[in-house]
């Protein structure tokens, strides 16, 4: 996958199909954009996904929103996907102030060499918004290009949307973020080193740092998947502050991770750990013999709910 990044100059030889969009959360409705673009690969289009280098809120709201893909976990999709250009295009007041007439020209036909776009309903681009996909079809038969509107999906009654999956994680309800998203809520980072309590404990531990701008689950222990070197590794996750150990003034979130039967020496390496499911919340025990008990009754209780659940 290419990715072009850091300026508004390019130009792509080759024939795309290209879609528009945030991809924040990455749920169903982007899978479905995503497949029906694959089927115009047959066609000899390449992929494109035109993005934005930065959430559009840390401009039109001063950054205040945390994000639920970064910009890291974004290109690790887009790449599994099978997408062949990724447009990380600058956002700022300047950008922001494109006409959606000059949009389509300057960019989609001209930069992109646009031969079809696949968007979803509710798509909108330009100065305040006011592209969309009927306007995309008007200019459709001047410049030559495909439209193609893929409607969205709904669950329980309910839309698919990022905005959705965003209130379920900050409520805790992981399972029914997930079973919206193409894949389970997840930190991607390098695994650095801690204070090594764990294994000190027995039960050693990965630890990450989540990025600033991700949007973080409520403090506890989760049952996890932890990515290394393409293996996926069952696993228990505490995403908090470690209040036994840190101490109650801390404020730094860590993702501690027990990877069952695992004990490679990995820092330093980037690593995904997937949230599936709530097992406790996070506490303070009165000393470490308490913590230890506790974490031996979470790993064989992990170790049971992974049995019975495959990912």
């Amino acid at each position: 996958m290419q990715i072009i990044q850091d300026t508004i100059n390019f130009h792509i030889d080759e024939p795309t199909v290209v879609t528009i969009g945030k991809f924040d959360g990455m749920h169903k409705g982007h899978e479905a954009i995503f497949n029906r673009m694959l089927e115009y690969r047959g066609q000899g289009l390449k992929l494109v996904v035109f993005t934005f280098d930065m959430p559009v809120s840390a401009v039109i709201k001063g950054g205040k929103s945390k994000v639920l893909t970064t910009r890291a976990e974004k290109r690790r999709i887009f790449k599994s996907l099978g997408i062949d250009y990724l447009i990380e295009f600058p956002f700022n007041e300047k950008t922001a102030s494109i006409s959606a007439e000059e949009f389509i020209d300057d960019y989609l036909v001209e930069s992109l060499n646009m031969k079809a776009i696949v968007m979803g309903s509710d798509c909108r681009f330009g100065h305040r918004g006011t592209g969309s996909p009927d306007m995309l079809k008007r200019y459709a038969h001047n410049y030559g290009y495909e439209v193609e509107v893929v409607d969205y999906l709904t669950a329980n009654g309910e839309k698919i949307s990022s905005s959705k999956i965003r209130r379920y994680i900050e409520q805790g309800e992981l399972t029914r973020a997930n079973e919206l998203m193409i894949r389970p809520y997840f930190f991607y980072g390098e695994v650095i080193h801690g204070n090594a309590i764990g294994r000190k404990l027995s039960i050693p531990t990965i630890n990450l740092v989540p990025k600033e701008s991700k949007l973080i689950v409520p403090n506890g222990v989760y049952l996890s998947i932890v990515n290394v070197d393409g293996v996926k590794h069952r696993a228990i996750t505490n995403i908090g502050i470690k209040p036994t150990v840190e101490g109650e003034n801390s404020n730094r979130i860590i993702i501690e991770s027990h990877l069952y039967d695992f004990d490679r020496d990995i820092y330093g390496k980037e690593v995904t750990v997937s949230i599936l499911d709530f097992l406790r919340p996070e506490m303070k025990f009165p000393s470490l013999d308490a913590l230890r008990e506790q974490l031996q009754k979470d790993v064989k209780e992990g170790k049971i709910w992974h049995k019975n659940h495959r990912f």
